[in-house]
């Protein structure tokens, strides 16, 4: 056997038994990185043993791209959920208006109305200020986005579980149901359901609430999403359920409740985690199509996609308007998806060879 073999072989062992195969071995004598013995000699040769979260984290950290990628989305996450510190420290709320910086025609003085008390400018027609507009933006598209992603894997999870463990008839209507919804067009479904929602509870004349709208995306993106982490973890289940774990923990009569949710739920973390951090930016992006559609979120509530929609009628006098909505929206999407992208090859190491 060559050298080449045999390091090859040693790496698929080192591979099955949780090990790192990239990490070198220690001197003898030494004491490697992470153990929970201080001073405790390793003899050379050894390898150092992880978990598969310690070397899916492991991989995460050497990946460039899923530095700079959640580093942009710790900001933006940071900078949504402290916008009412911001708007204090900034002198600016989402409702302030400068009428007193913009001319007879509703145009910003200056280029754009960009100044030192207005950073990204002032919104023409309205005279809001674009920043503040752009931070309350995206605390509304990430918490819309958030509380629908974790309430679309909770019911997929759940369902998907069911139906490939169960099988059967359940399994048969389940996959029926996820067919029938994955065939309903989204987008003419929204622009006929939430008309209809509003005026079911108010009245023409009545002030929407500000919480209605975005409760109402909320419901509509958890009835439609949630067949794509059913579909997953179906499959997950279906090739689960006859390994030797599962025989054991039915011989030990063990209930449905503990095989589901205590046996085979802790082995579908990684695929769950994987499309709960694709899920997030499709959720921002259709969010924020509904409200730059004008079926989304509605005045007052600050919101990505309105403010792209409201920049457009002054996309050739004020391009800076679209620049700022449009860039921010992009930025945010994009890093959500590169880091998806990083985390499902941490997890899953041969998805990028």
């Amino acid at each position: 056997m060559s050298e080449q073999q045999m390091a090859a072989q040693a790496g698929v062992v080192a591979a099955a038994a949780g090990v790192d195969p990239e990490t070198p071995a220690p001197a003898e004598g030494t004491t490697p990185a992470g153990s929970t013995a201080p001073g405790a000699a390793v003899g050379a040769g050894e390898f150092v043993g992880r978990s598969p979260g310690q070397l899916a984290w492991r991989r995460l950290r050497r990946d460039r791209v899923a530095l700079v990628s959640g580093g942009v989305l710790v900001f933006f996450v940071l900078l949504a959920a402290a916008a009412p510190l911001v708007a204090r420290l900034y002198g600016k709320g989402p409702e302030d208006r400068f009428p007193d910086r913009l001319d007879r025609n509703g145009f910003p003085l200056g280029y754009a109305g960009v100044s030192g008390e207005h950073w990204f400018g002032i919104q023409p027609g309205i005279g809001r200020d674009i920043f503040i507009q752009v931070v309350y933006g995206l605390r509304t598209s990430l918490m819309i986005a958030f509380t629908a992603a974790v309430l679309t894997i909770a019911l997929g999870v759940v369902v998907g579980i069911v139906a490939g463990y169960v099988g059967g008839w359940v399994d048969a209507v389940i996959t029926w149901i996820i067919d029938l919804a994955l065939a309903f067009p989204f987008y003419i479904f929204c622009f006929a359901f939430v008309p209809l929602a509003v005026n079911q509870f108010y009245g023409p004349r009545d002030e929407v609430a500000s919480w209605f709208r975005p409760a109402l995306l909320v419901l509509i993106f958890v009835l439609f999403n949630w067949t794509i982490s059913a579909r997953l973890v179906r499959g997950q289940v279906l090739s689960l359920r006859e390994r030797e774990f599962v025989e054991a923990a039915r011989a030990s009569g063990a209930g449905l409740g503990h095989i589901l949710f205590r046996q085979l739920l802790p082995n579908l973390w990684a695929p769950i985690l994987v499309t709960f951090s694709l899920n997030v930016p499709a959720l921002i992006t259709a969010e924020a199509a509904l409200s730059f559609l004008g079926i989304g979120v509605l005045e007052p509530t600050p919101d990505l996609g309105r403010l792209i929609n409201d920049s457009v009628r002054y996309i050739r006098d004020v391009p800076s308007f679209t620049i700022v909505g449009g860039t921010t929206l992009f930025l945010l999407v994009l890093a959500f998806n590169l880091f998806g992208d990083s985390l499902r090859d941490a997890l899953d190491p041969k998805s990028s060879r």
